[in-house]
């Protein structure tokens, strides 16, 4: 039975009460790390007690002396500021810990939002789900109704959205109308519409593709009316994908071209390059993937966004039957798979076993798909499942039609003045 250290002791991996811990979503870091004390077993780490720190100020907590919350304080802090400084979590650490001492000081657990909602919305970012998931429950635990009334609707809203991403369509959805309900009474309009986006959204999770166009084209002319243009732009992003997952890219790609002259953030403009990369690949038009995606690369900042866009130049390089260009971008990834979520390691496994199969390597393909099908069983992914299966039963008459040159790739599908102008206007982005 293996053994990792844990705080300077032994931690049995397979112990049934060690993730029954609060906040024990982050001991996994260890549990995962090859040293305890590598750089993320660290960050796990102080993570871990800079919320246990938090949780002394619970409305349900025992009075606590004021020496020991000082020393837990001093402790926390000692281990949250021998972190690297350039790495982006150790400055939401300390935020979060200067913010607890704060908040303890004033007795206003008010003071602790904005830093622990910061650091949810970077976990979020960064595709550690369960840890964003935490850290925003403990914001929720902590402060309750004490928040503002914008701040709790921003809360709750930032938890559907985690939920959604985790698969957990119901909670979602009952977030969504909570924060629906909280913004309606302060005239939060931008709120009410996110929270009927995000509805919609959860249809689409569950794969009710066509309530969920409807509901989203209901939000968007929602959105319109009241000239919010992130609002709108976000429909316009999520109609896109519910579109393109329809069979229906070329309708799609418009609207997701809109969503990225609407946004305002360097981030979501990344994402919905990404998204147009992925579908102008599934109309044919390579060349236009590649630029919206290389966009991505050069200039994404987000860990998830650069990571996506990588992958899908190497599926790109296969489309096109380029052997290179394929093992170029297969290479960039394998060096950053240590790092990919669950989500995204699928993606890429996949992704590497059809352009094997592209080649005609029928064998080296099998072999990535079945790893790539059980990686998805282990981490929940349904949908990843679902077209592994499709793609591994139809691996077997792929040999024939895998051999074809390039030629055999799918022509582009121009058939229409809205496709052509996003095209011409991504190749004056690439400039």
């Amino acid at each position: 039975m293996r053994q990792k250290r844990y705080f300077g002791g032994a931690m049995n991996e397979s112990a049934p009460g060690l993730y029954s811990l609060p906040h024990a979503v982050f001991l996994r870091r260890l549990a995962s790390a090859t040293r305890g004390t590598s750089l993320d077993a660290r960050l796990g780490r102080a993570a871990f007690v800079a919320l246990r720190l938090i949780d002394l100020l619970a409305p349900d907590g025992p009075a606590l002396p004021r020496d020991a919350f000082h020393y837990q304080h001093a402790a926390t802090d000692r281990a949250c500021r021998g972190l690297p400084a350039d790495r982006p979590e150790t400055s939401h650490l300390i935020g979060v810990v200067q913010s607890t001492a704060d908040a303890y000081h004033t007795r206003d657990v008010g003071l602790l939002f904005h830093a622990l909602f910061a650091y949810a919305h970077y976990l979020e970012d960064e595709m550690c789900l369960e840890e964003a998931l935490d850290v925003l429950e403990t914001l929720e635990r902590v402060g309750g109704d004490k928040y503002r009334a914008e701040d709790r609707v921003a809360a709750r809203l930032r938890m559907a959205r985690v939920l959604r991403k985790l698969n957990r369509f119901d909670e979602a959805e009952q977030g969504y109308g909570e924060a629906g309900a909280l913004a309606e009474p302060i005239g939060d309009s931008h709120s009410l519409l996110l929270s009927r986006i995000g509805r919609a959204e959860s249809l689409r999770g569950r794969g009710n593709l066509a309530e969920a166009e409807e509901s989203l084209r209901g939000g968007l002319a929602a959105a319109e009316a009241a000239a919010d243009e992130g609002a709108q732009a976000l429909a316009h992003q999520c109609l896109a994908v519910v579109l393109s997952t329809s069979g229906r890219p070329a309708e799609a790609i418009p609207h997701e071209w809109r969503a990225y002259e609407l946004y305002d953030d360097t981030t979501s403009r990344m994402r919905t390059l990404t998204d147009l990369g992925v579908m102008f690949l599934t109309v044919g038009d390579a060349r236009s993937a590649d630029l919206a995606l290389t966009t991505v690369v050069r200039e994404g900042t987000g860990r998830e966004v650069v990571d996506n866009a990588m992958i899908e130049l190497m599926h790109c390089a296969s489309f096109r039957r380029d052997r290179v260009g394929f093992e170029r971008w297969r290479e960039r990834c394998e060096a950053r798979r240590d790092d990919m979520p669950p989500n995204v390691l699928v993606d890429f496994t996949l992704k590497v076993g059809i352009g094997r199969a592209r080649f005609g390597q029928i064998a080296r393909a099998n072999a990535l798909l079945r790893t790539a099908l059980r990686l998805a069983e282990e981490a929940g992914l349904h949908e990843f499942v679902f077209r592994i299966e499709r793609i591994k039963d139809g691996l077997r008459d792929c040999k024939e039609g895998c051999s074809s040159g390039p030629l055999a790739a799918a022509e582009s599908v121009f058939d229409s003045d809205g496709l052509r102008e996003v095209s011409n206007s991504l190749a004056l982005l690439a400039r």
